[in-house]
């Protein structure tokens, strides 16, 4: 595949595949011949019982745990080789034990923290060229735009923004970690467990977010079960349609101690593939810091 080949738009969602995709770990298989065909926009839900690996699916899809046989291809970039670059255009959403909100922290702090490491290390270099109003200005209207996505409505919280987040029900802080992932603008948003341990009603607005990000163009994927159809199923449509991705079942391991085990283990055994891969990331950004300290 040539250099023009990968080259795409700045905006909107990418398309996903792969076919027969496998993770081995010290302990075994994580998830086997697994395979995705999925367009821009589209709404990916992982299905499959806990410890089946959908929770590193959704982090090898995302350029951030790398796969031990098969072949996928993300936004037009092939995995693992280019998984600096896919990282760069997908976010983490809420995704238990990886992007946990810290409980002491007020919602506004958590937005804050993550406006100044956009402007860190997300905005382009061109950006920096831009009067500080303007920027300021800009990054005012991504925030803006990322709530309303996520449906986060700061003043309806107990303490406005001022809420700390042990404050926040379970909704609310799905809600608040989905829009902390979007004010990035990611062309792939990808959240884990959507809906776990929420009641029935709490489970579809969670879903609804994620098909009203998935409307708008950005692709998602989604560990979890889509509400059916009917009985105030989640509303509009994504633009790509709902593709299900099913893992199969987990293996057996005597000493796994939960469902997650397998998926942990993987984890361990691909940290070091995946701090190569992240000194890549950095070392895409590292111009940007002294012109950014100019300005």
């Amino acid at each position: 595949m040539g250099r023009a080949a990968v080259r795409e738009e700045t905006k909107g969602g990418v398309a996903v595949s792969a076919a027969g995709l496998e993770l081995n770990g010290s302990r075994g298989t994580v998830f086997r011949d697994v395979a995705v065909e999925a367009g821009p926009g589209a709404l990916i839900a992982v299905d499959g019982p806990s410890g089946s690996g959908r929770s590193c699916l959704l982090l090898t899809l995302t350029g951030r745990m790398r796969p031990t046989g098969g072949h996928a291809e993300v936004g037009g970039h092939r995995l693992p080789r280019r998984a600096a670059a896919v990282r760069r255009f997908s976010a983490l959403g809420p995704v238990p034990g990886v992007t946990d909100l810290e409980p002491a922290l007020t919602v506004a702090e958590h937005l804050r923290e993550r406006a100044l490491l956009q402007r860190r290390f997300g905005a382009p270099l061109r950006a920096l060229l831009t009067p500080r109003r303007e920027r300021t200005a800009a990054a005012r209207a991504r925030l803006d735009t990322a709530l309303a996505a996520a449906g986060l409505d700061l003043d309806a919280l107990p303490k406005g923004p001022r809420t700390r987040v042990r404050d926040l029900d379970r909704l609310e802080a799905f809600r608040l970690g989905t829009a902390l992932a979007l004010t990035g603008e990611p062309r792939l948003l990808a959240v884990d467990d959507v809906g776990f341990k929420l009641p029935a009603d709490d489970c579809r607005a969670a879903w609804s977010v994620l098909y009203g990000v998935a409307a708008a163009g950005t692709t998602v994927l989604a560990v979890g079960t889509p509400p059916p159809p009917g009985g105030g199923a989640p509303e509009p449509e994504p633009a790509g349609g709902v593709v299900t991705v099913r893992t199969g079942r987990p293996q057996a391991d005597p000493e796994a101690g939960t469902g997650r085990t397998a998926d942990a283990e993987a984890a361990d055994a691909d940290a070091d593939a995946a701090d190569a891969d992240a000194a890549d990331a950095e070392a895409a950004d590292a111009p940007r810091t002294p012109a950014e300290e100019r300005v």
